[in-house]
């Protein structure tokens, strides 16, 4: 069964940095696009970013990028998200999703990122 597990949440000050992971099991990461979500407290799911299966192809929201960058390690079956420059907006729980045919079809958990202003 396809699992996406994410880590490396937590409290960050304001300016800081944090590396998120997702660990990809179950399933053969290299046949497929995986992204990043994430959700704000009272707010509803946001795409973060997306990457291709090769990893040359990367797209962010507009919002996040200069910031954020995504990258994956196929031979670790593993998808990242380095997050600079953090800001309370940024506060939210944040999910990894493969993508299948139309739609995100496999979620994780999700983890927290809390930045403190």
């Amino acid at each position: 069964e396809a699992q996406l597990v994410e880590s490396g949440g937590g409290l960050v000050q304001a300016g800081g940095s944090l590396r998120l992971s997702c660990l990809l099991s179950g399933f053969t990461i290299d046949r497929y696009t995986i992204g990043w979500f994430r959700q704000a407290p009272g707010k509803g799911l946001e795409w973060v970013s997306g990457i291709s299966i090769g990893g040359d192809n990367t797209n962010y929201a507009d919002s996040l990028k200069g910031r954020f960058t995504i990258s994956r390690d196929n031979t670790k079956n593993t998808l990242y998200l380095q997050m600079n420059s953090l800001k309370s907006e940024d506060t939210a729980v944040y999910y990894c999703a493969r993508w299948k045919t139309y739609e995100y079809d496999k979620w994780g958990q999700g983890t927290q990122v809390t930045v403190s202003s």
